[in-house]
């Protein structure tokens, strides 16, 4: 018991941390910018941060969200992105039982990483999405070997269905519509939760998405029909909530 809790709170500690950094892989990553190298500076003067300025969520409040050096306003970004990373964290710790929640959390937090990056940039990188996949098979052969083969076949599918799907939609509206980035990613959803979970995923990504576009429409004007938006939040979404609750099953 001791040692459940011990882990569960290393893992709840570390997350704004994890969330603070998932903040500079986020920014830098799509403009192929060092992520671990290059030292944090403040947006305005460009004055790098000490270690005391860079303290999740407890040195934003203290400096008033203002820089140190130069009074400048910083924003809500980093914070919201280390909450964001707790609230994962909290919820592993939740519905996910033993050692199987750092495989969780790391699951959880790469999603986040996955879904601001997409809805900010349209884009979807090998960097993250890659590394998913043999994250999700290796996992799957910690936890149960003998299911593996259904892991992989998932990643395959996952991957051939929206390749498919995009091809023809190219071929029919002459103009892009999923990209690679999303086949990617829904091979990593294979590779997580197997070929039984991924039309679970599918579903809760589709019907979370068309919620979330009669809300916008709902309260602002109508989005333009012409215009891509990103899947991936939701592809996101879906993956997560398949993971801890399991596959759909139609009786």
């Amino acid at each position: 018991m001791a040692e459940w809790l011990s882990a569960s709170w290393l893992m709840l500690v570390l997350a704004p941390f994890i969330g603070s950094f998932l903040g500079v892989l986020i920014l830098r990553l799509p403009e192929r910018k060092p992520v671990v190298l290059g030292r944090s500076r403040c947006p305005h003067c460009r004055r790098t941060l000490a270690a005391r300025d860079l303290i999740p969520i407890f040195s934003w409040l203290v400096m008033k969200r203002r820089c140190r050096h130069c009074g400048s306003a910083l924003g809500w970004f980093y914070p919201n992105i280390e909450v964001a990373a707790l609230l994962v964290a909290v919820w592993a710790v939740a519905v996910v039982p033993g050692p199987a929640r750092w495989a969780t959390c790391a699951l959880g937090w790469t999603l986040l990483a996955l879904a601001v990056i997409d809805a900010r940039r349209m884009i979807l990188p090998d960097a993250l999405t890659l590394p998913l996949i043999a994250l999700g098979l290796a996992v799957a052969a910690w936890l149960d070997p003998s299911r593996l083969m259904g892991h992989a076949i998932g990643a395959a599918a996952g991957f051939l269905v929206f390749w498919l799907i995009a091809t023809l939609y190219r071929l029919l509206r002459r103009r892009e519509g999923l990209g690679l980035g999303d086949a990617k990613l829904l091979a990593a959803a294979g590779a997580w939760v197997s070929w039984e979970g991924l039309p679970g995923v599918v579903l809760a990504a589709s019907l979370s998405a068309l919620v979330f576009f009669l809300v916008a429409a709902f309260l602002g004007p109508a989005p333009d029909p012409s215009r891509r938006l990103p899947f991936g939040p939701f592809l996101c979404l879906g993956i997560w909530l398949i993971w801890l609750y399991g596959p759909l099953i139609l009786a």
